[in-house]
């Protein structure tokens, strides 16, 4: 539903309850005319410091998605974006299909996630051979790459940041999201991907690029992309990539 002050779409965010980065820079590149209203998935314990504790972390995030949901379905949304990344990427190409029709089963809206922005997004820009970093540990970089290299890309690199909490992304300073980047621009690639929406990248993205001339795709500029071409809105947005400026 449009509002008085979001005219143009109002969209509901379906973020972590752990998550503090989403809600800042979704809002950092937000057209005019539109807002963001976030349903929390609450997370009572963020740890993520080995391979089965983040699948547990990812198996309790599911059982909380449907309320999340529920609530902010009741501020009438005009679209769903998901602004949570593992849970998409799990189960390849076909379990970011059930995952979005299950939360379009919920909702009764069209959905944004971050598994298929990056896709369309990586589309848009005609890249092929990629690389790619997380805050994950290994099992989800894992799901990462099978998501990827089943729709068609060659994942050249994958650098997991191992984060130990769901909190600790976060905590990721700039300079060690340059030197992950770095990592995994290895010969042939000709762009770099960003999974983990908690990971603040769009600042460092933007700068990036122009340093290394390729695209430079964030997560979170991904799904705000996605979602705003969507609903037929393709105003340019400085400060986040050339994704939102030129696509």
């Amino acid at each position: 539903m449009t509002t008085v002050l979001a005219h143009r779409a109002a969209f509901g965010v379906i973020v972590p309850s752990t998550n503090t980065v989403v809600e800042d820079e979704y809002n950092r590149i937000r057209p005019e005319g539109v807002s963001y209203h976030a349903g929390r998935i609450l997370i009572e314990n963020g740890r993520l410091d080995d391979d089965d504790v983040f699948t547990s972390f990812l198996e309790n995030l599911r059982l909380q998605i449907e309320s999340a949901v529920a609530s902010v379905m009741t501020c009438l949304p005009d679209h769903l974006i998901m602004g949570m990344s593992a849970e998409t990427f799990w189960g390849g190409a076909e379990g970011n299909e059930r995952f979005e029709q299950w939360i379009r089963d919920l909702s009764g809206l069209e959905v944004t996630s971050g598994a298929a922005a990056c896709d369309a997004a990586l589309k848009a820009v005609g890249a092929r051979r990629i690389g790619v970093i997380t805050p994950y540990q290994s099992v989800a970089d894992e799901e990462v790459r099978r998501f990827f290299t089943e729709i068609g890309y060659d994942v050249a690199a994958v650098h997991g940041l191992k984060c130990p909490s769901a909190t600790a992304i976060a905590d990721v300073t700039a300079e060690e999201v340059e030197a992950a980047f770095r990592t995994v621009d290895v010969e042939g690639v000709d762009a770099l991907v960003q999974a983990g929406t908690n990971l603040p990248v769009i600042g460092v993205a933007d700068r990036l690029e122009r340093e290394l001339d390729k695209p430079v795709i964030p997560i979170n500029a991904a799904t705000v992309w996605h979602a705003l071409r969507t609903r037929g809105i393709t105003d340019p947005v400085d400060g986040a990539g050339r994704l939102l400026r030129d696509f």
